[in-house]
């Protein structure tokens, strides 16, 4: 069914800080379709203009990095709900995307010969037709599946004060940098305050699990979101992600059956960051599926996969402990 309003937030208004005492940029009713216009993760400073020029990193501020737009008030969230975000659609919204190193940033900050910067422009003219982009053309051809993803996803923190955009929060999302939140997925989130106060940007075109060299595709975007309050869901303490159904599957195969659950474990220390994922997924076996807790963690090491999401946005790491839907069997 149609929703009987549309919504839209433009790009201006962004914000570089959580907060809970950012006004909100919208009002909206559970259950409502929210559009919103993305500035890319380096608030748009990089152009192809810029980058032919040879200028674009040296005028590069990283404190102007991971703009988010919003935040969005959905009406009826209070402290102790979970708001479910369904991603409909991430599209780009110019005919580019770029990959940079920076000196002291990535996994390999402390690698000397990673410390001269460098900047990758991709082509996304023919990216949604062809479902890749080309990182050389050149034989032989390397073809990077276009896969675009949202950055960050979070709602606002309990706690007063400002807090960076740049490391992903443990309770609330933001910068979590999980290629699995493409369109067709959903997020879980825990509200904190009221209305929640949803806040997205840093779209990727394409990124691998871990975003290793800090910059996936940057790209600027529109994005499509259905936003609604759920109730009664304790084990969602922090972002859990509901993964997209594959685009084909086998004959008799139920779309559901092709699907993941994925607890984000977030934490400075990554041995903690795992282990938060791990209970997550224990807590929601436990609730959801009638299993005891000891059984719930012999099946997590059998049938769950651990993913190092993102290991770069420090002080935090992000860790997914998934399951595969298609071991219930009914």
């Amino acid at each position: 069914m149609a929703p009987s309003h549309s919504f839209h937030v433009h790009a201006s208004s962004s914000h570089l800080r959580w907060s809970n005492a950012i006004a909100p940029a919208l009002r909206v009713p559970s259950g409502a379709e929210v559009t919103l216009e993305l500035p890319d993760g380096g608030g748009n400073q990089i152009t192809r203009e810029n980058a032919a020029a040879g200028t674009a990193l040296s005028s590069f501020r990283l404190d102007l990095a991971d703009p988010c737009v919003g935040p969005v008030y959905v009406e009826g969230a209070e402290p102790g709900d979970v708001l479910r975000v369904d991603i409909l659609d991430v599209s780009p919204a110019a005919d580019f995307a770029w990959t940079g190193v920076f000196p002291d940033f990535g996994i390999l900050n402390c690698d000397e010969e990673f410390q001269t910067p460098a900047l990758k422009i991709w082509d996304l003219h023919t990216a949604e037709r062809d479902g890749y982009i080309v990182f050389r053309a050149a034989s032989p051809r390397i073809l990077v599946p276009f896969a675009p993803f949202l950055g960050v996803v979070g709602l606002a923190p309990a706690a007063p004060g400002e807090l960076p955009t740049v490391p992903p929060m443990p309770e609330t999302g933001g910068n979590i940098d999980t290629r699995y939140v493409t369109a067709g997925a959903s997020l879980y989130l825990p509200v904190r305050v009221p209305g929640a106060l949803l806040s997205c940007g840093d779209a990727h075109a394409a990124q691998g699990d871990g975003e290793v060299c800090g910059m996936a595709a940057e790209m600027r975007a529109t994005t499509r979101l259905r936003v609604t309050v759920e109730k009664d869901k304790p084990w969602v303490k922090g972002p859990w992600v509901l993964t997209a159904a594959p685009p084909t599957k086998a004959a008799g195969e139920e779309e559901e059956e092709k699907r993941e659950y994925m607890c984000l474990g977030i934490d400075s220390d990554l041995r903690e960051a795992t282990r938060k994922a791990v209970r997550g997924v224990i807590d929601w076996l436990a609730a959801e599926k009638g299993l005891t807790r000891v059984e719930a963690y012999m099946l997590a090491s059998v049938a769950g996969n651990l993913k190092m999401c993102e290991v770069v946005d420090m002080p935090n790491y992000t860790i997914g402990c998934s399951i595969p839907l298609s071991i219930f069997v009914s």
